[in-house]
C-alpha cells in the first residue's frame, strides 16, 4: 500500500515561506557541515541515500551540437521521504550546478565529495512527497574509464554502470531506488535523439528539435540511456507484436542490416527459455566508439560498432553475445540487484543464456565452456573473490568490479544448481525469479530461497560454498572435475 501523503505540515510551512525563507541561512548555519552519505553498500560506501524513495526523474538537456562541451540540464526528482529529513543528498559530480529547489522554493545547496547536499527552507517529514529541481551542466569530457556519457563519432551516448549516472545527471544513484524515467532532449534538428522506453513525440523549433521519451517501467539510474547522433532508427516487429527499434549510423544502415534482423529470433529464444519480455520495446544500439564493452541499458543495449565489423569475432561469437545483453532485460533490468555485491545474479544468468545460445545455435557444447571455467575458478576467486562476495573494484578503474568470476565464474553457479536439482526443477527456479520479481530488485538471499523451495530442501549450505567460499565445491555429477592451481588460473583468459 503506498503511503499517504501528509500536506498539513508542509502546507503551514508554505504558507509561511517568505519568513522561512528569510531565515534559511540561520537554519542552515546551525547544522552540520554538510557531509556525502550512502546506503552502506559494501563495494560503494558512498553511492546512493538514506531518508527518500525517488518515485520519477524528469531529464531536460539541450545538447549544443558538439560533443565536448557541457550540455545546459534541468533534473527534476519527484520523490517520497521515509523519514524526517533536515537535509538530503543527491549523487552528483562533474557538473555545475547553478540553483536548486524543493517544491518550487530555493533550497540552499553544497557539494560535498560526489554528494550534492541541499537543505529545503523547510524540513521534509516521513511520508511526505517532494520535488527537488536541479539546474545544472551536464559534462561529457573526462577519461571514457570513468563512464558516464560516451563521446562517439557524431554525438553521445551513456554508459553509467556501476556508479556513473551522477556523472550525467543528479539522482539517487543505486540500483536499489529504482524510478520511472521521462527524457525531453532539445538538439540541433540535424541530430536524431532516442531515450530509454517508448517516444511521446517531437517539437520542432526549427533549427534545433525537442525529443520527449518515457519509461513504462521502473529503472535503476545506472541503465538509463540517451543516444544522440545522426542515426537512424530502424523499426521491426518483435515477438507478440513488441516494437523493436535499433539504433544505428544512418551511414551504417545496411551495413548493420544482418545483425539488426536477428532481434527478434533472439526475443524468441530468451522467451522460451524464461518467459515474458519484460518491458515496452527493445532495440541495440550501435555507437561509433570504443568502449571495450557492451552494456545492458534498459530496452536499448549498447553495443560498440566495432563488435560488429571486426574480422576477428566469429559470427556466432557475436550472436551470443547480442543475446547476452538481451538476457540482462530480465536478469539485472527487470530484476535489479539490491546491492552490487548480487551482481552474480546479472552476470551470471546473461553469461549462462549466451553459452547456452552457442550450444543451441553453434554447436558450442555448455559443458566443455563450464569445465573450462571451473578449472580458473579457483584462480578466479583468489584474484577477485568469490561471487557474491567480489572484491572492490579499483577506486581509479570502477569497472575492474566486472572481472571473470561475476562472468562464467557465476554462470558456473547456474550449471552446478542445474545440475543439483534436475533440469525442470532449475527451469522452474529461473521462470519464476522473473516472474516474482519483476520491476523490483532481489537479494541473493532471494534467489537462494526460492531455489530451496522449488527443490523441496534446503540449499543454504549448498550456496555458501558456491558463492562465498574461496575454493570452488566439487562439481555435482562431475567428479573428476578439478581447477588448476591458483597461480595458473589466475593468468587464464575467460572462457568462451
Amino acid at each position: 500500500m503506498p503511503l499517504v501523503r501528509t500536506p498539513l505540515p508542509r502546507a503551514r510551512w508554505l504558507r509561511s515561506a517568505v519568513l522561512v525563507a528569510a531565515s534559511a541561512g540561520l537554519v542552515a548555519a546551525a547544522l552540520p557541515a554538510p557531509a556525502p552519505l550512502g546506503i552502506g553498500d559494501p563495494l560503494f560506501p558512498h553511492l546512493g541515500n538514506p531518508g527518500y524513495d525517488v518515485l520519477a526523474y524528469t531529464l531536460d538537456l539541450t545538447y549544443p551540437g558538439v560533443n565536448t562541451k557541457p550540455l545546459a540540464a534541468v533534473t527534476r526528482i519527484e520523490a517520497r521521504a521515509t523519514e524526517d529529513l533536515e537535509r538530503l543528498n543527491l549523487d552528483f559530480t562533474h557538473g555545475t550546478v547553478s540553483a536548486v529547489t524543493v517544491d518550487g522554493l530555493p533550497a540552499e545547496y553544497a557539494g560535498s565529495g560526489e554528494d550534492l547536499v541541499v537543505t529545503p527552507v523547510a524540513p521534509i517529514d516521513a511520508g511526505e512527497e517532494v520535488e527537488i529541481t536541479v539546474t545544472h551542466t551536464s559534462d561529457p569530457t573526462g577519461p571514457a574509464d570513468t563512464g558516464g556519457w560516451v563521446r562517439t563519432g557524431d554525438g553521445l551516448a551513456m554508459a553509467n554502470q556501476a556508479d556513473a549516472a551522477h556523472r550525467v545527471f543528479p539522482s539517487n544513484d543505486h540500483p536499489a531506488d529504482k524510478a520511472r524515467f521521462t527524457f525531453r532532449i532539445t538538439a540541433p534538428s540535424e541530430f536524431t535523439v532516442v531515450a530509454n522506453g517508448l517516444p511521446e513525440g517531437r517539437v520542432d523549433h526549427g533549427t534545433t528539435t525537442t525529443w520527449t521519451y518515457r519509461t513504462q517501467h521502473p529503472m535503476a539510474t545506472e541503465l538509463a540511456q540517451v543516444s544522440i547522433g545522426r542515426s537512424t532508427v530502424v523499426h521491426r516487429a518483435g515477438p507478440h507484436g513488441l516494437p523493436v527499434r535499433d539504433v544505428v549510423a544512418t551511414a551504417d544502415r545496411q551495413l548493420m542490416e544482418p545483425w539488426l534482423r536477428r532481434t527478434p529470433g533472439h526475443l524468441e529464444w530468451m522467451e522460451k527459455q524464461v518467459g515474458p519480455y519484460p518491458f515496452e520495446t527493445y532495440g541495440v544500439l550501435i555507437a561509433d566508439a570504443a568502449t571495450g564493452f557492451e552494456l545492458e541499458t534498459q530496452t536499448l543495449s549498447l553495443f560498440e560498432r566495432g563488435i560488429f565489423t571486426e574480422p576477428a569475432y566469429p559470427e556466432w561469437y557475436v550472436d551470443s553475445v547480442m543475446v547476452h545483453e538481451l538476457a540482462h532485460q530480465w536478469f539485472g533490468d527487470s530484476v535489479s540487484p539490491r546491492t552490487w555485491s548480487d551482481l552474480w545474479l546479472n552476470e551470471g544468468h546473461a553469461s549462462w543464456y549466451e553459452a547456452l545460445y552457442a550450444e543451441e545455435t553453434a554447436d558450442k557444447p555448455l559443458e566443455r565452456r563450464m569445465k573450462a571455467a571451473y578449472a580458473a575458478s579457483d584462480g578466479w576467486r583468489a584474484a577477485g573473490g568469490p561471487p557474491a562476495a567480489p572484491e572492490p573494484p579499483s577506486p581509479d578503474h570502477k569497472i575492474s568490479l566486472f572481472r571473470p568470476v561475476v562472468y562464467d565464474g557465476s554462470a558456473l553457479v547456474l550449471y552446478a544448481l542445474r545440475q543439483e536439482i534436475g533440469a525442470e526443477a532449475f527451469r522452474t527456479v529461473e521462470r519464476r525469479w522473473v516472474a516474482e520479481h519483476r520491476d523490483g530488485t532481489a537479494t541473493t538471499a532471494d534467489f537462494t530461497a526460492l531455489a530451496s523451495e522449488v527443490a523441496g530442501r534446503d540449499l543454504t549450505s549448498f550456496f555458501r560454498g558456491w558463492l562465498y567460499e574461496a575454493k570452488t565445491p566439487a562439481m555435482p555429477g562431475h567428479p573428476d572435475w578439478r581447477s588448476r592451481p591458483v597461480e595458473a588460473a589466475r593468468t587464464a583468459p575467460k572462457p568462451g
